[in-house]
């Protein structure tokens, strides 16, 4: 599986990750980007989905100084592990917004990069150009946020 952190600003990927297919991969590589990030700053926040709404994700994430911000996956035989302290502030509802510009990061990296069939074997190799097309993606993008380019 390959997993990108965004930076909500500006939709440029932060870091890259490339893991084994488990039900935890999403949640795990989240929180060790987070952490790689989070060392040189005093506070950022991490916006998902619902997948990472779960008591463990939301208590690791607090105790490294990363404020979640994911989706509240509640119904009638669960509640969520985000509560007000998260939901009440504007940048929550900024955050849950934003977040679903990381699919374009995928539609380009599995389009124009041509890895929706990588044609590259072993981890190391798949991991290795899946940063380099996250990359160009981030160049592609500064481009398009320059003022006055075409």
């Amino acid at each position: 599986m390959a997993h990108v952190l965004m930076a909500n600003r500006n939709g440029l990927v932060v870091d890259t990750r490339l893991t084994k297919s488990t039900g935890t991969a999403e949640r795990e590589s989240a929180w060790v980007m987070a952490w790689r990030v989070k060392r040189g700053h005093r506070r950022i926040t991490l916006g998902g989905d619902k997948n990472y709404d779960t008591q463990q994700m939301v208590a690791s994430l607090r105790a490294i100084g990363v404020t979640p911000h994911v989706a509240q996956n509640e119904h009638a035989h669960r509640s969520s592990a985000i509560d007000a302290r998260t939901t009440r502030h504007q940048d929550y509802a900024v955050s849950q917004r934003k977040r679903k510009r990381v699919e374009e990061i995928f539609g380009w990296i599995k389009t124009v990069a041509g890895l929706r069939k990588t044609k590259h074997r072993g981890r190391k190799r798949v991991d290795w150009i899946f940063t380099f097309a996250a990359a160009a993606y981030n160049l592609v993008r500064l481009r398009n946020l320059t003022p006055g380019a075409a």
